[in-house]
């Protein structure tokens, strides 16, 4: 019987490239290499050879890790879905909208989850610190639009870094978020599957070497704690995990995702913060950890992440 030729392409220009990296080593070492014969190609590097190559069907699915820009944003979908060439993870359509994350909370919306109070800006927009101030209350937490890892994030404290703050999210994206920080516990769940979907055990996430989720605590070993199953009760646990496949199902998403909420424990509400289509592979990531805690070894896991994509 033939193996399945897998190719996993990774890297990129983004800002998360070393992430992604570090995403399909960690895949790469984990394939079974008696089911799979693996091709691995560098998107910065390689480009050209990976076009070539699907036209010579040199490999039977695209498992994408790109990370940010350029590879979770619908354009590396697009183009594979011109090219009819099969890949893991979401369709073009919920890859874009998933990446953009004004877009994503006003479907969350729509769907009856709670989100965060948010003012968007674009460049050149006029804006008022006084009135954004007074509109979200500080701290305000600023986010570009279409970035992951917390890259160029901020939580303002006072209202005469907010105009800093807004400068460097622009650094990174043309549009920004500014949201209400809510102060509460952070909840992540991997919903896997199609037909179902199915969430994992929830993740709570708690920054050790930051105060808050930033891309230190996200990716330096011992920056976080990662506690699967989250210690919560039952409601909140139970409430999450059919937010989270609502999220799911209303973007369009396919085969997997992670749906990332901050439990207010004060006011006992939960609200969506965004939705991540290509969810970091790593040693220490979280969706790794979350199939774990559901019985499901990583090898194991990338074998059924593998299975669904090729059912659809």
């Amino acid at each position: 019987m033939r193996k399945k030729r897998i190719c996993l392409l990774f890297g990129g220009c983004s800002s998360e490239r070393e992430i992604s990296i570090s995403s399909a080593n960690a895949v790469y070492e984990a394939l079974d290499k008696d089911k799979y014969e693996i091709l691995r190609y560098d998107a910065r590097d390689d480009l050209q050879k990976f076009i070539n190559d699907i036209f010579a069907k040199e490999f039977d699915l695209v498992f994408p890790l790109l990370h940010g820009p350029f590879g979770e944003d619908g354009k590396l979908q697009g183009m594979l879905d011109m090219l009819d060439m099969p890949y893991i993870f979401s369709k073009t359509l919920a890859s874009a909208l998933a990446m953009d994350k004004h877009k994503s909370k006003l479907i969350a919306r729509n769907a009856n989850l709670e989100i965060v109070p948010d003012i968007v800006l674009r460049q050149n927009d006029n804006y008022n610190i006084k009135e954004i101030v007074d509109i979200l209350s500080l701290p305000i937490v600023i986010k570009p639009n279409e970035m992951g890892s917390s890259i160029g994030m901020t939580i303002v404290q006072k209202s005469g870094k907010l105009a800093e703050g807004i400068e460097k999210g622009f650094k990174y994206d043309t549009t920004i978020i500014l949201e209400k920080f809510i102060k509460g516990r952070e909840l992540t769940v991997a919903i896997f599957g199609n037909n179902p979907p199915k969430a994992f055990p929830v993740v709570e996430i708690i920054p050790r070497i930051s105060k808050w989720f930033d891309y230190k605590a996200k990716y330096e070993v011992g920056g976080s704690d990662e506690i699967c199953p989250a210690k919560i009760p039952d409601k909140i646990c139970k409430k999450v995990k059919t937010l989270s496949i609502e999220i799911f199902k209303a973007i369009g998403c396919k085969d997997l995702a992670r749906v990332d909420f901050i439990w207010d424990t004060e006011r006992d509400k939960l609200y969506f913060l965004e939705i991540n289509t290509i969810p970091g592979m790593t040693k220490i990531s979280l969706v790794p950890k979350a199939a774990k805690a559901a019985g499901m070894e990583f090898g194991k896991f990338l074998d059924e992440l593998i299975k669904c994509a090729m059912e659809v």
